[in-house]
């Protein structure tokens, strides 16, 4: 670890982002705390926490920074013929239509995002400290999961952060063709009726690029987040989500 990193107590406040190291991901600062409030001022200015079990809490703010403006989802053919036949299915399949949720299985999500790709959560930056504080966050009503089912199981999702008129992207996966991404679509027909304009997806992948994600300048997202994250907090229902964006009690 550079010397030239700055150590964060407890008591002390993050540094600017603008701080970052001249490296590409942006490594801002590390520490030891990893409480829901030390979260909440994290988010708030642009910063987010990613490291492995054995490593201290690692706090970085890339830039530039990969977003996905909720007018500007892509879908692909296939998506698109995905999405018509949820909707066809659930008005006259009961047995093998998808049903989308959301916060019915938020650690049912964490789980399935941290055994993507692997069969122990340890190996992955999704670790137990991250889960448990995360999973306090959840029960406090800012993190949030969208869960795809079919005939009752859990196929895929993906969870977040809610902060002000800002969606956070955690970590999304999938165990059925397109379900990940049948959850994104159905979470940003929810912000849209929300009027939230931006999700925050932290880091470039070509994956996010396909779906329409594109990387910002750093300064532009910090601009857009330290005012937005002070807006009015969503009223986050939970139970079945529908297409249009609307939330109604689950009926599975």
């Amino acid at each position: 670890m550079s010397k030239s990193l700055p150590w964060v107590e407890p008591h002390e406040k993050l540094p600017d982002p603008s701080s970052a190291l001249d490296e590409p991901d942006g490594l801002v600062a590390a520490g030891l705390d990893l409480s829901t409030t030390r979260l909440e001022e994290a988010y708030s200015n642009g910063l987010f926490p990613w490291f492995s079990e054995r490593q201290p809490v690692l706090w970085w703010s890339p830039d530039p920074r990969m977003v996905l403006y909720t007018d500007e989802l892509h879908l692909s053919h296939s998506l698109r013929k995905r999405l018509r036949q949820i909707e066809k299915h659930s008005a006259d399949d009961t047995t093998r239509h998808w049903t989308i949720t959301t916060d019915l299985a938020f650690d049912a999500v964490m789980q399935g995002c941290a055994q993507r790709g692997t069969d122990q959560v340890q190996d992955t930056w999704i670790n137990p400290a991250m889960c448990e504080v995360y999973r306090h966050w959840h029960a406090q009503g800012v993190a949030h999961s969208i869960e795809v089912w079919a005939s009752g199981a859990l196929i895929g999702g993906l969870y977040g952060v809610a902060l002000g008129r800002v969606f956070f992207g955690e970590s999304m996966f999938t165990r059925a063709t397109d379900a990940s991404k049948v959850a994104l679509v159905y979470l940003i027909r929810y912000l849209q009726q929300q009027s939230v304009p931006l999700i925050d997806c932290q880091m470039q992948t070509e994956h996010l690029g396909r779906l329409g994600g594109r990387p910002i300048p750093r300064e532009k997202f910090l601009a857009h987040v330290r005012v937005a994250t002070q807006q009015a907090p969503l009223n986050w229902p939970t139970g079945q989500l529908h297409f249009d964006g609307t939330v109604t009690p689950a009926t599975f």
